[in-house]
Parts: structure tokens; sequence; C-alpha cells
């Protein structure tokens, strides 16, 4: 596409990332891969991690980087999950009435002599 024919400007917001500097339109060739159309993304096009998503607005195919998720069993995972967890938001669910009905009753525990 000539540079001319591109007259739309660049879409910038608050969580445009570091590395997406505008580097301008290239063409790139098309091929299939199996029952796939695939394209090679040149080196200044490249996104960090290992996985994008993708959608279609009219006639634009457009990637976005999908953060990749710490590994299991580490403080970031953990800290990845209670943000998860706290942007669904507070629980306004009753908790229900399952009644005690027909259930033993409790037995003291004994914790010995040494306890307070």
């Amino acid at each position: 596409m000539p540079a001319s024919a591109h007259t739309q400007a660049p879409v910038t917001s608050e969580t445009t990332a570091p590395y997406a500097v505008d580097k301008g339109a290239r063409a790139v060739k098309l091929f299939r891969n199996g029952a796939n159309q695939a394209v090679r993304i040149p080196k200044e096009f490249e996104l960090p991690g290992t996985q994008a998503l993708i959608h279609r607005e009219g006639n634009r195919l457009i990637l976005e980087l999908v953060p990749d998720k710490p590994k299991k069993g580490t403080l970031g995972a953990l800290v990845f999950a209670l943000d998860e967890i706290a942007k669904l938001g507070p629980c306004q669910d009753e908790f229900p009435d399952i009644g005690d009905e027909g259930l033993l009753p409790l037995d003291d525990i004994d914790f010995g002599d040494d306890a307070p």
C-alpha cells in the first residue's frame, strides 16, 4: 500500500506497550501452512511473549499481545491469581441454610492439661 493511501493516524493509548513504536507499513507475503493461512512477522514488528489474540476489524487483522502467565507455584502466580479474584469484586451471594437437623452433636475437644 502506498504511503499516501494510509491517511489514518496511528491509534495510541495509555496501554500502548513501550515496544510498540510506529514502524510504518511494510508489505508481507501470505502463504499456506497446512489448512491455515499464515504470514511471517518481520523482526521490527515482533511481539514479546508466546501468545497473542487476533481479531478482524473490517479488512484489518489486529494482533494483541497476551502476557505470559507466571509459572504455577511461584509468588508471581499467587499475585496473578489474587488480581484475577479481585477483578470479580465482592461476592453478594447469601450462604445457603443447610440446617443441622439429623447431625450428631459436636464433641468437645480436649487439648490436654497444657492448653491455656
